[in-house]
Parts: C-alpha cells; sequence; structure tokens
C-alpha cells in the first residue's frame, strides 16, 4: 500500500490511512464515505502546497499579507481602493494599478499583499523590478530567447513591476520596457509601484513621445492611487531615536 500511495502522489493516504481507517470504524463510516474523506484530504493537502509554489515562484523579497496592512496609516486614496482591489477583480478583467507616490508610504507592501492573496486563489504571479526586468529582457534579446521570455511574461495573471523611477534608463531601454509591458496590455494585470508622479516619468525616460505612450498603455481603465503620505520608515526611525534618546537620559540622570 505504502508503495502505491509514493508512486502515485497521495501522502494524505500513505501517512494517514491508518488513523483514517480507525476514525471510520468507530464512526462506523461507510466505504463511500472513508473513499470520499480521504480524497477531500488529498484535494486539501495538494490545494494547500500549489498555493504555496506559486508564492514561492512568485519570487517575492518579502512576504507581506493584507492582514498586516495598518489600514488606518494608509494614504486616502489606498483605504479608498482597498475594499474593491482586495476582491481581486482587477485581475480577472485585466485592469491594472498604478501606485505612486513618495518611498516608504506601504507601495510595495500592497502591491506584495495583493499578488500573495491571488497566489492563494491560485493565480500565477511574478514580482520583478522594473532595473531587473531591464537586465533580464537585454540578457535574453542577447542570448535569442526573448520570444521565450515574452510568452512567459504574457501568461502570468498578475505582474508586479516595482521600484520604476529608481533607476533611469536610455532610450533603448525605454523602448524594451515598453515593448515588452505592452504585451500584457488590455488582457492580463499589472502593478506598477513608482516614487514618480506621471509627469516626472520623462526624468527616467528621456524620449516624451514613448513616455507618452507608455503612460497611455499602462493607465487605460487602470486604478491610479495617489500613494504620497508620511513614510513608515521614517516613522519608526523617528520613534526608534526617541527611545534611545530617553533611555540615555534617564541613565545621565
Amino acid at each position: 500500500m505504502d508503495n502505491y500511495a509514493k508512486e502515485l502522489k497521495l501522502p494524505v493516504m500513505r501517512f494517514e490511512l491508518d488513523a483514517m481507517v480507525e476514525l471510520a470504524t468507530r464512526q462506523e463510516w461507510s466505504y463511500y464515505r472513508l473513499i470520499r474523506e480521504l480524497l477531500e484530504k488529498e484535494h486539501e493537502n495538494r490545494t494547500e502546497k500549489r498555493k504555496k509554489q506559486k508564492i514561492r515562484r512568485a519570487n517575492f523579497p518579502e512576504l507581506k499579507y493584507l492582514e498586516e496592512l495598518d489600514v488606518k496609516k494608509l494614504p486616502k486614496d489606498a483605504q479608498v481602493a482597498l475594499n474593491e482591489l482586495e476582491t481581486l477583480e482587477f485581475i480577472r478583467e485585466g485592469r491594472n494599478v498604478v501606485l505612486y507616490g513618495n518611498p516608504g508610504t506601504g507601495k510595495t507592501h500592497l502591491a506584495t499583499a495583493l499578488a500573495i492573496r491571488a497566489c492563494e486563489e491560485d493565480m500565477t504571479v511574478l514580482f520583478t523590478t522594473v532595473p531587473r526586468l531591464l537586465t533580464q529582457i537585454r540578457e535574453c534579446r542577447s542570448q535569442k530567447k526573448l520570444t521565450q521570455l515574452e510568452r512567459n511574461f504574457e501568461k502570468y495573471d498578475l505582474v508586479i513591476c516595482d521600484e520604476f523611477g529608481y533607476v533611469s534608463c536610455d532610450k533603448e531601454g525605454g523602448e524594451l520596457l515598453f515593448n515588452h509591458l505592452s504585451l500584457r496590455a488590455g488582457k492580463k494585470s499589472t502593478i506598477i509601484t513608482t516614487n514618480l508622479a506621471f509627469n516626472r516619468w520623462n526624468e527616467i525616460i528621456k524620449d516624451k513621445v514613448l513616455v507618452a505612450a507608455m503612460v497611455d498603455r499602462l493607465t487605460h481603465k487602470a486604478f491610479i492611487i495617489n500613494m504620497t503620505g508620511d513614510s513608515y520608515r521614517l516613522k519608526e526611525t523617528k520613534k526608534s531615536w526617541l527611545i534611545c534618546k530617553i533611555r540615555n537620559n534617564k541613565l545621565l540622570l
């Protein structure tokens, strides 16, 4: 029995069969009930395993969950949009989300938390930064593997492109990024996090025509959320500094 369960990759049958049979005997289950219970547990086990695999394959730098968000500390726009975003309908409808504002206001946390919720609902997700994506595009192009990268990129239910605006790119880089993101336009959902408002994107990509086309393509039917506010990290730094100062004063006394 153990060999069959191992070969068929049925861990519940392999490790819990005796306990389930004992329970079935005590509660006088029918054979049908026992088989159904075993199959249900196998299904639950595989579903949970698949969720964990999707989260691992998404390449999140950190795991952030919606339950961890302090909603009251989010910028107002995010507070208003959150109820609709967490339904994940924007992913099913292929709509983009652009989170823009100064660093430390929860853009990456919110994007990651929504993406993890998507993984838990059996969707495929990719997390990347814009600089990393550009590097990957260039490498694949030089290795003549760009077509495969594009096919894979197109298939994800949700892609997060983090940190747009932190590193500038030349005209070629801007064109590569535009072409790559355009593969998903109107079909699949992309979340962009950026520290720059749209009127400053030409600071990163010098071609104004290309910037206008990119903004138009990314923002069509998108959620545009202003994340400008007080930095969480700055607040924590100030809090730590204040605690340290109080402790030092007490020692001096």
